[in-house]
């Protein structure tokens, strides 16, 4: 899944050489590039597997994957900026506030009352 800022004739080539069953938003309008070029094909092929019913069902379950755990970070942790500068020190941030964040889901899942009541 895919928003659909990384929607390119590219990407979805990257994706097909590599048997990933891609789901990339081709925008919010559904305006088609132009009717010219490969690019179009490739928008088009897209839509219409994102239109489908299979299409329709797995991007929906995007909204309660792949979005919660960045509105948990944002608001619960109030994790809002990088305190550092430059890609390699961003990437070592949030891969700390990214531990913080799973250690904390892992504490709960199994010091919960309820994990103490199954065991």
């Amino acid at each position: 899944m895919a928003d659909s800022g990384y929607f390119s004739k590219a990407n979805a080539e990257y994706c097909d050489a590599r048997n990933v069953n891609a789901f990339i938003a081709v925008g919010r309008k559904n305006m088609p590039p132009s009717r010219r070029g490969p690019t179009y094909e490739t928008w088009r092929a897209m839509h219409a597997k994102l239109m489908a019913p299979y299409g329709r069902e797995a991007y929906a379950r995007r909204k309660s994957i792949a979005e919660p755990p960045f509105g948990q970070i944002k608001e619960a942790r109030r994790f809002r900026r990088f305190s550092l500068r430059g890609l390699s020190k961003v990437r070592d941030d949030w891969a700390i506030v990214c531990l913080g964040h799973n250690l904390l889901k892992l504490y709960r899942a199994l010091f919960s009352e309820h994990a103490f009541a199954t065991a």
